[in-house]
C-alpha cells in the first residue's frame, strides 16, 4: 500500500503520529471521501476479501465499498502509520429483538492510552470514533452515540432527539430517551479471511440487503448525500432534499456529480 496516494485520496495532509487527534482527523476525512456502496454486487464483479484489491479499488480507481472493503483498508492505513488495530466481528440487527449473524459486519478496535471503536463502513452512523467505555455518550451532529455492554457482548446505540440540536447531555437510563442499536460485538480478535463466508453471503443471497438494492452514500461537511434505489436524497444542515433518478444514464451522472464515480470496463466473473 502506498501510504501517500491513499493520503490523497481521502484528502489528508494533518499530523500522522498515532494519536486520538490523528484517529479522529483521519477517521473523519475518510468519510468525506470515500462512499459507502454495493453497486459491484450488481455489477457481477466479485468482492474479494484482499488488501491489494480493496487498494485498487478504493484508492486507484476511487471508488466506495462496503464494510469489509472499506474498514479492512481503513485498518490497513492506520496500522501503517503505526496504530494498533484489531477487527472486530459485529452483528446488526436484522428486525426488533432479533439479530443478524455473527461476521455480518466488520469494526475496529484502535488502542491507545484507552482503546476506541472506529467504524468508516456503516454507512450513516457515527463520524468521530467511540470510546470503549460503557455509557460514554459523544454527541455529534445532533446526535448521540454511546457503547454499552451486557456480558460478553458490547452494543454501538444511537439517539437522535426530536427537533434537533437539544442542550443538555441525555442519561441513557432514562426511559424517554429511544437509543437504537446499531450493531453489537464482542472483542475478540478476527483476521480478514473469517469474514469470507458472511462477504460472499452478502454478494449472493436473496436474503442479503445489499442484493436487493443499490446504494451509494457519503457524508459531506453539512450533511449526508445517499442515491438508494432510484432516489437521491440530499441532506444539508438538517433540511432533506428528494429527487427521482429517472433513467440508468441520469443514475450514472448522478454517481459522477455527487460521488465522483466513473465506471471502468470490468471483465466480470463468477463470485
Amino acid at each position: 500500500m502506498k501510504l501517500e496516494t491513499y493520503l490523497r485520496r481521502i484528502s489528508y495532509s494533518g499530523p500522522l503520529e498515532p494519536t486520538l487527534e490523528t484517529l479522529r482527523a483521519i477517521h473523519y476525512a475518510h468519510l468525506l471521501a470515500v462512499p459507502f456502496e454495493n453497486l459491484d454486487i450488481h455489477r457481477g464483479v466479485p468482492i474479494v476479501l484482499d488488501e491489494e484489491r480493496f487498494f485498487d479499488k478504493i484508492v486507484l480507481h476511487r471508488r466506495g465499498g462496503f464494510c469489509y472493503e472499506l474498514n479492512g483498508l481503513f485498518a490497513a492505513l492506520l496500522r501503517q502509520l503505526g496504530f494498533k488495530v484489531t477487527l472486530l466481528s459485529a452483528r446488526v440487527p436484522i428486525e426488533e429483538n432479533r439479530v443478524g449473524p455473527e461476521f455480518d459486519h466488520l469494526t475496529l478496535r484502535v488502542d491507545l492510552d484507552t482503546p476506541w471503536i472506529a467504524d468508516v463502513g456503516f454507512g450513516e452512523s457515527f463520524i468521530e470514533p467511540l470510546p470503549l467505555l460503557p455509557n460514554a455518550e459523544q454527541f455529534q451532529r445532533n446526535v448521540f452515540y454511546c457503547l454499552d455492554s451486557i456480558g460478553a457482548r458490547w452494543r454501538v446505540l444511537r439517539y437522535a432527539p426530536e427537533g434537533g440540536n437539544q442542550h443538555g447531555v441525555p442519561v441513557k437510563s432514562d426511559p424517554n430517551c429511544e437509543w437504537r442499536t446499531l450493531y453489537d460485538f464482542t472483542l475478540t480478535p478476527r483476521q480478514l479471511s473469517d469474514f469470507n463466508a458472511m462477504c460472499r453471503h452478502h454478494q449472493t443471497s436473496p436474503e442479503s440487503h445489499f442484493t436487493r438494492q443499490r446504494v451509494c452514500s457519503i457524508l459531506t461537511p453539512t450533511g449526508r448525500v445517499t442515491l438508494s434505489g432510484t432516489r437521491l436524497v440530499i441532506t444539508e444542515n438538517g433540511s432533506r432534499h428528494e429527487m427521482p433518478v429517472a433513467s440508468e444514464r441520469d443514475y450514472e451522472a448522478t454517481l459522477r456529480q455527487h460521488f465522483g464515480i466513473l465506471f471502468d470496463e470490468v471483465q466480470t466473473t463468477a463470485i
